[in-house]
């Protein structure tokens, strides 16, 4: 049996292109079933809906061979003990620094100011900040995090951005882009050796309907 781990929500939907070109089609719509496990039409292939922050601790600790994670998750999560064949180019957004539209953070930047930034993605941020060597105090946020600006909680947010409307309407802006994300597919390395053929199948296939795109 070959497990492949989701996450509900855009990586699910884009996914489902790439397992068409394996051949694999998902026999229920996690939007409508309680179903945490959805069977698929190839009786040895079957999805596991896991929240997108777990799906590489369940690859990595072979709850699933395979999975779709975002680049953000993966290095948050350090991406230790997984094999990373493939970008698949889909789910694509940006990791971006926001702040109120009346904060001044060029300023505050180039005089050595120390920033309070609210994120759930800690790594990325510390990197990002320590890099331009900006000291930050960081605020681990999990959700909401156009409030931190607005109620005073933080000078900064670090999130994702797709297509800046949620910052608009909160009135935050934009200041600096940090990297651009899309989703990868990786793989337990264990999982890769001892069912090779199957999994280096759904690979190729991947790789080839990403490069028709």
């Amino acid at each position: 049996m070959i497990t492949l781990a989701l996450s509900k929500g855009r990586i699910f939907d884009e996914t489902l292109p790439l397992l068409k070109a394996a051949g694999i089609e998902v026999l229920e719509d996690p939007e409508k079933s309680r179903k945490l496990i959805l069977p698929t039409n190839q009786p040895n292939v079957r999805v596991v809906l896991v929240r997108a922050s777990d799906v590489p601790t369940y690859v990595e600790y072979g709850g699933a061979d395979l999975g779709v994670t975002g680049l953000d998750t993966l290095i948050e999560h350090g991406g230790q003990g997984l094999y990373q064949p493939l970008d698949l180019n889909i789910a694509k957004c940006r990791m971006s620094v926001a702040v109120r539209a009346d904060y001044d953070y060029a300023a505050q930047v180039r005089t050595g100011a120390r920033l309070k930034v609210a994120t759930k993605y800690t790594a990325i941020a510390r990197d990002f900040f320590a890099t331009k060597g900006v000291h930050v105090d960081m605020i681990k946020l999990y959700g909401s995090m156009e409030l931190a600006p607005l109620t005073g909680l933080a000078d900064a947010i670090v999130d994702l951005v797709s297509t800046g409307n949620t910052l608009k309407a909160n009135h935050l802006v934009e200041v600096e882009r940090i990297m651009d994300i899309s989703s990868r597919l990786v793989v337990n390395q264990a999982a890769l050796k001892l069912k090779q053929a199957p999994i280096r199948a759904i690979i190729d296939a991947f790789a080839g309907a990403v490069k028709k795109d």
